[in-house]
C-alpha cells in the first residue's frame, strides 16, 4: 500500500508516514510545484496525494503498488501509466456506508452529507474501472483484490 500525503489534520490515533504524510498547505503547494506527486485531488476541502518517488521505487524493485485514492486521482494514475488497473471498492450500500463514516466519529452531520453526495457522484463512474469489489466484509473483500492483484502479475508473466 502507498502512504498518500495529505493537507488534513490527523485523527486520533493516526501516525505520520504510517497512516498519511501530513503536510502543511505550503509544504503541499511546494511538492506540488516541484512535480513530486503522481496525483493530487482536493477532496472534502482537504487536498490528497500520492508521492511519484515512492510509487516509482517500489515498482522498481518489482513490487506491486496500490494506491488507496479516489476517482480524480485514480483517472491521472492512469493517463500517467496506462498499465495501472482501476479497482473500485463500494460498500454494500449507501446507508451502510453512512453508518461506517459515522462510527468513525470524526465528521460532523455537514460533512458526512458531503461525503456521501460524492460516494453518489462517484458511483457514476463505476463503468469507467476495470474492477469492482462490494466490501460487505472486509477479509473476503481482501481476498478478492488481493487475488485480482494476483491474477494481473501472472498475466504480465
Amino acid at each position: 500500500m502507498s502512504v498518500s500525503a495529505t493537507t488534513r489534520a490527523p485523527r486520533p490515533g493516526e501516525v505520520d508516514g504510517e497512516d498519511y504524510f501530513f503536510l502543511s498547505p505550503e509544504e503541499f503547494d511546494r511538492r506540488l510545484a516541484s512535480g513530486d506527486f503522481l496525483e493530487w485531488a482536493e477532496v472534502h476541502g482537504n487536498r490528497y496525494g500520492t508521492l511519484r518517488s515512492a510509487v516509482e521505487e517500489r515498482m522498481a524493485e518489482g513490487r506491486d503498488v496500490v494506491l488507496e485514492i479516489d476517482p480524480q486521482g485514480a483517472f491521472q494514475v492512469k493517463d500517467a501509466m496506462p498499465h495501472a488497473s482501476l479497482v473500485f471498492i463500494v460498500a454494500p450500500s449507501l446507508d451502510e456506508l453512512e453508518r461506517r463514516i459515522r462510527r468513525r466519529g470524526a465528521e460532523t452531520d455537514e460533512q458526512v452529507r458531503r461525503r456521501l453526495a460524492t460516494a453518489v457522484r462517484e458511483l457514476e463512474l463505476v463503468g469507467s474501472y476495470d474492477y469492482v469489489i462490494e466490501n460487505d466484509d472486509v477479509s473476503q473483500a481482501t481476498d478478492k483484490l488481493v487475488a485480482y492483484v494476483e491474477n494481473l502479475a501472472s498475466e504480465e508473466s
